[in-house]
């Protein structure tokens, strides 16, 4: 049997393809002969090194404005197969915003607002692809926490949306290859590791698995392959069933 023409082959939006994941889904979806087709925003300063990493993988680069009528025109001419949603801020980030007084970049703006814009877009150009959405453990529309909230609100709206979709909410997302410097963020998944390394001696390897951290690496692939499993649609997925 001959392989399938490029043009046949699925086509992935990823949103958020910058990201430490982001990068890693990119490279996933390329490596499994996938047209990866990767966002990133039009004034993002580090747009010409992104572009040269992407397009050496061989992936397509979308500078479409987070605007929602760009969004649906450019969505409905290139019918997703899958759309990635991994967008996220940090606070520090949301503070420079503010600071030089641009526009809002907290995580109800990025992460629940632009994921939101994306997934509308979606259903306003009629289209069903499958939808991957990063989410996190613990996420909930109630939670006192401003980044658990926001992912709960959209994980909400996904469900009601109408879109095939797959929740993926793993634990702490860190590794030594992070570019960005998140010292606590990594100290704490360090010594979180190590007292479940602790659990897992002790019988408790689902808990160990739920809870630790994972790398983009494992992450990435592991969205890709979600993406193309029938029985995960319409399913939210822990940490522990993206290893392997």
């Amino acid at each position: 049997m001959s392989a399938p023409s490029p043009a046949a082959a699925p086509l992935a939006w990823i949103a958020g393809a910058t990201g430490y994941t982001g990068r890693e889904v990119v490279r996933h979806v390329c490596l499994a002969g996938g047209r990866a087709h990767a966002h990133i925003r039009p004034d993002s300063p580090s747009l010409d090194r992104h572009r040269a990493r992407f397009e050496e993988l061989g992936a397509t680069i979308e500078l479409t404005p987070w605007e929602p009528e760009a969004l649906r025109e450019r969505l409905s001419e290139l019918r997703p197969t899958t759309v990635y949603a991994l967008l996220g801020t940090t606070q520090a980030r949301a503070r420079a915003a503010a600071k030089a007084g641009a526009p809002p970049a907290d995580y109800s703006a990025v992460d629940r607002d632009l994921t939101l814009m994306l997934m509308r877009a979606c259903v306003d150009a009629g289209l069903r692809p499958r939808m991957v959405y990063l989410s996190a453990l613990g996420a909930s529309a109630g939670a006192s926490s401003a980044y658990m909230r926001a992912r709960g609100e959209v994980e909400e709206a996904l469900r009601a949306s109408g879109l095939p979709f797959t929740i993926v909410r793993p634990s702490f997302i860190s590794g030594p290859d992070r570019d960005e410097r998140r010292i606590g963020e990594r100290l704490g998944a360090i010594l979180t590791d190590c007292l479940l390394g602790a659990v897992g001696a002790l019988g408790g390897e689902r808990t160990r698995d739920r809870y630790r951290s994972i790398d983009a690496d494992t992450l990435g692939r592991g969205l890709v392959r979600l993406a193309s499993d029938p029985s995960a649609e319409g399913q939210v997925v822990e940490a522990d069933a993206l290893r392997g």
